[in-house]
C-alpha cells in the first residue's frame, strides 16, 4: 500500500482543490457590484457578477449563481460600486481639446470664423492631433467613456492613438470646402479618407467613419461624394445637423428646404448617418429622420454655450429616433464629461417643456449607454451588459458624501454622481484605468505637452494666455 500512498494524496489533493465540474474558466470576473445592465429587461442586480472572456461578456447575474459557475484568472472586487456599461460619447472632437477655452462667449459663426478656424489653420498638424487626442481620451477615460465617436483631421493618426489608449472609437475624416489642415482639396479628402478606411476596416477597436462637416460647409457634390465612399466600403457617416439658426435659414433661403429635408431631397440620410445636435428640427424632419433610420446625438453643454438652442429630444425620441448624448469638443464645452451631459440633458429638457416630469434619468442614462449605442447603429456589439457583447465595463464609487444615500440609481447617476466617482475602467475585456490609475497612457507627459501647445496656440493668434 505505501507505494501508492504519494499517488492517492495527489488524487485526494486535486478533489479537493480543483474547480467543480459545473465552474467554466473566463478571464476577468468583476464580483459584488451593484451591475446595471441597461439590457431590455432593466435588469439590476443589488450583488451581481460579470464574467468575461477575450474581449466580451460570457454572463452577467446574481453573485451566486455567476460564482458557482465561473473561476476567473482574475477577480475584480466591486464592492460598494455601480457596475454598468461604459459611457458612449455620441459626438466629439477629441484633438480640440487643446483649444479648450477658445473663444469662449461667442456665437457659433464668431466662434468658427474668428477663433477656431485660424486657430486650426495656423496650428494643426499631425502631432498637434495626436496630443490633442491623447488629452481627450485621458479625460474621457477618466469619465467613464469607453467609446466615442470623433470628428475631425489627420483621423489616421486619432485612430493609431486611440488604440494605442485601449478605446473604442467611431472615427470620422472631415471633409469641408476650403484648404483643410490635412487635406487641401476634395479630391485628396477622398483619396486619404479611402485609405485611412482600408488602414483601419476591420479593426476590433476602431470603426473608420466618413465626416462631412455641414451642409453649409460642404458643397452638394461634397456631400454626395462622401456618401457614396462611405457606401462603397459600407462605414457610418458622422455630420452636423440643424445646429443653429443661421444654418436652417440659409438652408431655406438657398434650397427652399430645411437642413434635414435637404440632406432627404439629395439622398445623403439613411441608417448609417450620425446627425451631431439636431436642435432646429421640425416635426417633418424628424419623421425623415426616424424613417431613414438616422441616429442623433444631443449636445446640450455646447448648445447651451453657443446659444444654438434646445434639441426637442422628448420629441425625436417619441418620432422613434434612435437618441444619444454627447460632449462636442472640449473647445464648445469646455470639457468632456458625460456626467455632466447627462444632467444637463435631462435639466435643459424639463425647463425648455416646464415639465419636471419630462426626460426622467432613466431614460438619460439610456442615451449615454444603450440609446447612444443605437444612435451609432452598434447597439448589438456595445451599450448594455449581456453575454456576446463587448466587454466594456465601467466601476463607480459610491461611498463619497455627494453619493450618500443612494434611493434610485438612474437619479444618482444623473443628478449625484460624478465623472471622478469612476473608479476603474474595462474596454474590450482589458483594464485601462484601475482605482483611478491610467494604464495605458503617460498622464504627466500629456499634461506638459498640452501646456507647450497653449503657449504655441497663444502666440499664433497674438492673445495672451490667461
Amino acid at each position: 500500500m505505501k507505494r501508492y500512498r504519494p499517488f492517492l494524496l495527489s488524487l485526494l489533493f486535486l478533489f479537493f482543490t480543483a474547480p467543480s465540474r459545473a465552474q467554466q474558466k473566463v478571464d476577468v470576473l468583476i464580483v459584488h457590484g451593484t451591475v446595471l445592465t441597461m439590457d431590455f429587461a432593466g435588469d439590476v442586480y443589488d450583488d451581481g457578477e460579470i464574467a468575461i472572456r477575450g474581449d466580451s461578456i460570457v454572463a452577467v447575474g446574481p453573485a451566486d449563481e455567476i460564482g458557482s459557475t465561473y473561476i476567473a484568472s482574475r477577480t475584480i472586487d466591486a464592492r460598494d460600486e455601480i457596475v454598468m456599461p461604459g459611457l458612449i460619447n455620441g459626438h466629439a472632437h477629441a484633438a480640440m481639446s487643446l483649444f479648450r477655452g477658445l473663444g469662449g462667449d461667442s456665437s457659433l459663426n464668431d466662434w468658427l470664423e474668428k477663433y477656431v478656424f485660424p486657430a486650426e489653420a495656423r496650428n494643426v498638424t499631425p502631432d498637434f492631433v495626436e496630443w490633442g487626442t491623447r488629452l481627450g481620451i485621458l479625460e474621457m477615460l477618466r469619465g467613464g467613456i469607453t467609446t466615442y465617436a470623433d470628428m475631425y483631421y489627420f483621423e489616421d493618426n486619432v485612430a493609431r492613438v486611440t488604440k494605442e489608449a485601449g478605446m473604442r472609437g467611431v472615427l470620422g475624416e472631415t471633409f469641408i470646402d476650403f484648404p483643410a489642415p490635412d487635406n487641401k482639396s476634395v479630391p485628396q479628402m477622398l483619396a486619404y479618407t479611402e485609405n485611412y478606411i482600408k488602414h483601419w476596416q476591420g479593426d476590433p477597436l476602431i470603426t473608420p467613419a466618413v465626416a462631412p462637416h455641414s451642409i453649409y460647409t460642404c458643397s452638394t457634390k461634397t456631400l454626395e461624394s462622401a456618401a457614396a465612399l462611405a457606401h462603397r466600403y459600407h462605414v457610418p457617416i458622422l455630420i452636423h445637423l440643424a445646429e443653429a439658426a443661421p444654418e436652417s435659414d440659409q438652408s431655406r433661403a438657398k434650397y427652399g428646404l430645411s437642413p434635414t429635408a435637404y440632406l432627404e431631397n439629395i439622398g445623403f440620410l439613411g441608417p448609417d448617418v450620425t446627425a451631431a445636435h439636431c436642435v432646429w428640427v421640425t416635426a417633418a424632419d424628424m419623421q425623415l429622420l426616424a424613417s431613414h433610420g438616422v441616429g442623433c446625438v444631443n449636445n446640450p453643454s455646447s448648445n447651451m454655450k453657443l446659444a444654438s438652442g434646445t434639441s426637442p429630444v422628448v420629441d425625436l425620441i417619441a418620432a422613434g429616433v434612435p437618441e444619444g448624448l454627447g460632449t462636442d469638443g472640449a473647445a464648445s464645452n469646455n470639457d468632456l464629461d458625460m456626467f455632466e451631459e447627462m444632467d444637463l440633458a435631462a435639466k435643459q429638457q424639463k425647463l425648455a417643456r416646464m415639465d419636471p416630469r419630462a426626460l426622467p434619468a432613466e431614460q438619460v442614462v439610456a442615451m449615454a449607454t444603450i440609446n447612444g449605442a443605437r444612435a451609432l447603429h452598434m447597439e448589438k456589439e456595445i451599450g448594455s451588459l449581456e453575454p456576446g457583447k463587448k466587454a466594456d465595463v465601467i466601476l463607480i464609487r459610491t461611498d463619497a458624501p455627494h453619493a450618500t444615500p443612494m434611493y434610485n440609481i438612474y437619479s444618482q447617476l444623473v443628478y449625484a454622481l460624478k465623472a471622478s466617482d469612476v473608479d476603474s475602467v474595462v474596454i474590450a475585456g482589458r483594464l485601462v484605468m484601475e482605482h483611478r490609475r491610467m494604464l495605458t497612457l503617460d498622464e504627466p507627459a500629456i499634461l506638459a505637452k498640452a501646456r507647450e501647445y497653449a503657449k504655441q496656440v497663444s502666440a499664433s493668434l497674438a492673445v495672451a494666455p490667461k
